[in-house]
């Protein structure tokens, strides 16, 4: 289920054409970051200690780990913060969705020269793909096609 997810997030990706020029820096950001930023994405604004609560049921992070991420990712530019008296409050500067599709284009072009087909090729030859999933897929190739149209 994953792999069709995998695909039909970035089949939809080929058929928005956003031009590189039109498209506002996306921040480099670590695997341990994107944990953070996932959790600020569903809760901003959000405080460092509501950070660290949320982390602490998923992670083994201590508070001091989670806060040098937190200021790591304002010095890159992912969040922007603002202070409450003693207490920071953290805000998303990049859209979930804007991280998503920066990273899928490039997971798309990092391992398959940026060709979809090539990807969905290698999932076809892999078996990884079920007749479900070439079904569903085939669906959505056909919705769009008609909405070209």
């Amino acid at each position: 289920m994953l792999t069709i997810t995998i695909i039909r997030f970035i089949i939809n990706l080929t058929f928005v054409s956003i031009g590189a020029e039109s498209m506002k820096e996306i921040p480099s950001i670590s695997e341990a970051e994107y944990q953070v930023m996932k959790i600020v994405w569903k809760y901003a604004p959000i405080s460092t200690n509501e950070v660290i609560e949320k982390l602490a049921k998923t992670s083994k992070w201590g508070p001091k780990t989670i806060q040098t991420m937190l200021l790591r990712l304002v010095k890159k530019g992912a969040l922007t913060y603002s202070k409450d008296s003693r207490v920071f409050v953290y805000t998303p500067t990049v859209k979930i969705e804007e991280y998503r599709t920066h990273e899928s284009k490039s997971f798309l072009n990092r391992f398959y020269d940026g060709a979809l087909n090539s990807m969905v090729l290698n999932f076809l030859e892999q078996d990884q793909l079920s007749d479900k999933d070439i079904r569903e897929l085939k669906k959505m190739l056909d919705e769009k096609l008609e909405k070209e149209e």
